[in-house]
C-alpha cells in the first residue's frame, strides 16, 4: 500500500510540474486543464505529505488545493454568466438559409394582377422591376 501513496506523490508532481512548464512554455493557456492539474497534484501531495509526516509540505499543498478550486469554481460560473440567451433565427428575404433547418413555404393561390410590365400590390404600391 505504501507503494501506492509513493507513486501518487511522484504521479501529483508530475501533473504539478507539466502543467507550470506547458503554461510557462505557451503550451497551454492558464485556464481550465492547468487548474484541474494543480488541483489533483495538490491532493496527491496532501496523501503522500501526510503519510511522510510532512507538515509543511501538507499545509501548502491544501492552500494550493484551496486555489485550485476556487479558480475552478470561479471559472464556471463565470461561463455560466457568459452564455448567451438563445436568439430567434430570422430568415431575411434573398438570404439562402444556413441553419440546416426545413423552411416551410406557403404557396400564392391568389395571381397578382399586371399593369403593364410590372405587378401590382392589390392596394399597394407599384414594384420595381
Amino acid at each position: 500500500m505504501e507503494l501506492l501513496w509513493e507513486f501518487a506523490g511522484w504521479a501529483g508532481a508530475v501533473a504539478i510540474l507539466s502543467a507550470y512548464l506547458s503554461v510557462s512554455m505557451g503550451w497551454l493557456k492558464a485556464g481550465k486543464g492547468f487548474q484541474t492539474a494543480n488541483l489533483f497534484g495538490s491532493v496527491a501531495f496532501i496523501i503522500n505529505g501526510t503519510l511522510h509526516g510532512a507538515w509543511p509540505s501538507v499545509v501548502t499543498n491544501v492552500a494550493w488545493f484551496l486555489i485550485s478550486a476556487v479558480a475552478l469554481v470561479r471559472m464556471r460560473s463565470e461561463e455560466a454568466a457568459a452564455e448567451p440567451a438563445e436568439v430567434a433565427h430570422v430568415q431575411y428575404p434573398g438570404v439562402p438559409d444556413s441553419t440546416g433547418q426545413l423552411a416551410v413555404v406557403e404557396a400564392f393561390t391568389d395571381a397578382l394582377p399586371v399593369v403593364g410590365s410590372a405587378p401590382v400590390l392589390a392596394d399597394g404600391p407599384r414594384l420595381a422591376v
